[in-house]
């Protein structure tokens, strides 16, 4: 087992090493801008998946946070904020907001908890579209210093933090009682496991890495629109991409965010005006075929030699 996780480790390694140096090798745009799409989805799913995937609290209102990171950042970084600062500031407003809604609406479970915070993200969408101008623009001397290298390595390191920090909860203690009340809350509760503040802590960073995946996105952007970080798709793309890699897993919003990002890319070439139904339809074939995702599969691939060897 410690010869596998080492094996695991050191390929990750080598992954963080080549995306550092993709800059190097190539300096097509198109490249570093797929590149940067994923990175920002292995956040932006490995955010979700610590509530929904760990601790088993559907949220179908994360866009919510991931809008609210946006919206700060952007103010911010206009304002003349030096854009990390910004960016620490809108995971921290992200935070705060999730500690705000998502504490009461723990009252709530199941079905009901899932259907609360996506009607809250709906609030927060209609209230954005109404009160802020529909389009921001960045001053000239802002679009004539952008740099999409610093943005890609930006998105790079906050991958790996994000999926650093998944990998020491899953081994902690607060890992372990997460996934006993995802398992079963009542049995978590009756075995001492305390529901809220493990419920708590997945919110904080659930919330927090989706605040810091929001303001990368509106850091990112020369034109932005404020509603759109707050439109539901960003929560269901994070859904879809957890699922379809592996929900509960470490890996699986990195092998879910790279096969998205190429999927959407080839269908949106060629399937352009069904490339939302092709993803629809596999969402469901994952779910009813392959509850694991594709690390599922990798598993069931990885194990075969051995049980055709004892047969």
């Amino acid at each position: 087992m410690n010869v596998r996780r080492s094996l695991r480790a050191g390929g990750l390694g080598v992954v963080v090493v080549a995306l550092a140096l993709l800059p190097a090798w190539t300096s097509r745009a198109d490249v570093l801008n797929q590149a940067f799409l994923v990175l920002l989805y292995v956040t932006l799913a490995g955010s979700w998946n610590a509530l929904a995937g760990y601790a088993g609290q559907i949220n179908l209102g994360h866009s919510a946070f991931f809008g609210i990171g946006a919206f700060v950042m952007r103010y911010l970084w206009i304002a003349g904020v030096h854009p990390y600062l910004g960016l620490a500031v809108s995971g921290g407003a992200a935070l705060t907001a999730g500690l705000i809604i998502g504490i009461p609406a723990f009252r709530l479970r199941g079905a009901y908890f899932a259907i609360g915070t996506l009607g809250l993200a709906e609030i927060l969408r209609i209230t954005v579209g109404n009160a802020l101008p529909i389009v921001s623009t960045l001053p000239a001397g802002f679009i004539a210093g952008y740099d999409l290298a610093h943005r890609y390595y930006l998105a790079l390191v906050l991958a790996v933090l994000t999926t650093a920090a998944l990998a020491w909860l899953m081994r902690s203690r607060l890992g372990l009682g997460m996934m006993a009340l995802r398992e079963d809350e009542d049995a978590a509760e009756a075995t001492g496991v305390d529901v809220l503040k493990h419920k708590v802590i997945a919110l904080v960073v659930s919330t927090g890495f989706a605040g810091l995946a929001g303001g990368l996105f509106a850091f990112y952007h020369v034109s932005y629109y404020h509603q759109l970080p707050f439109s539901p798709i960003w929560t269901f793309d994070a859904l879809l991409i957890a699922f379809v890699g592996g929900v509960g897993t470490l890996v699986g919003p990195i092998v879910g965010a790279v096969f998205y990002v190429l999927l959407k890319e080839v269908l949106a070439q060629s399937l352009v005006e069904l490339h939302l139904l092709v993803f629809g339809a596999l969402f469901i074939l994952v779910v009813l075929a392959l509850p694991g995702g594709l690390v599922e599969v990798a598993v069931r691939l990885r194990r075969r030699p051995t049980t055709q060897a004892l047969l």
